[in-house]
């Protein structure tokens, strides 16, 4: 079963985007930047796409804990730092696998940052399956 889930911005249906959408257990959230925090720094534009993400994967039944990967666009090189240090604050135990690139723009001039997350819902989140389990059901030979 699919939902999408809005943002509330206008351009969704002219575009045709979701904010995020959720297939059976697996959330994707779309490139989110700092809506309302413009005039901010880095860091500060980070924090408040982390809180734009919060409500979205809330919406789609997941929170922070079951991100797995992260996507984040910088303007500006010398924000990586910054960007890096907030991100750490959200996902330091959680560690998902993480991307940080530099382009030339993004659709707003104003943003530095903007970013993309893909979560898992599992059933058994403080319990997951041990690699050995997960790996003898492989065929002989498989790596």
């Amino acid at each position: 079963m699919r939902k999408n889930i809005s943002g509330g911005s206008p351009f969704e249906p002219i575009i045709g985007f979701s904010r995020a959408v959720r297939v059976e257990n697996a959330v994707h959230l779309a490139g989110t930047g700092p809506v309302g925090s413009e005039n901010e720094d880095a860091a500060g534009q980070t924090r408040r796409i982390f809180a734009i993400a919060e409500r979205a994967l809330a919406e789609a039944g997941a929170s922070f804990k079951d991100v797995v990967r992260t996507r984040m666009y910088l303007t500006r090189v010398e924000d990586w730092e910054a960007v890096g240090n907030v991100h750490g604050e959200f996902f330091s135990d959680i560690r998902p696998a993480a991307t940080m690139v530099v382009v030339a723009a993004l659709l707003n001039p104003a943003w530095r940052i903007e970013m993309e997350m893909d979560a898992l819902i599992t059933s058994s989140r403080d319990n997951p399956e041990p690699a050995e389990k997960a790996s003898s059901s492989l065929p002989s030979g498989s790596p």
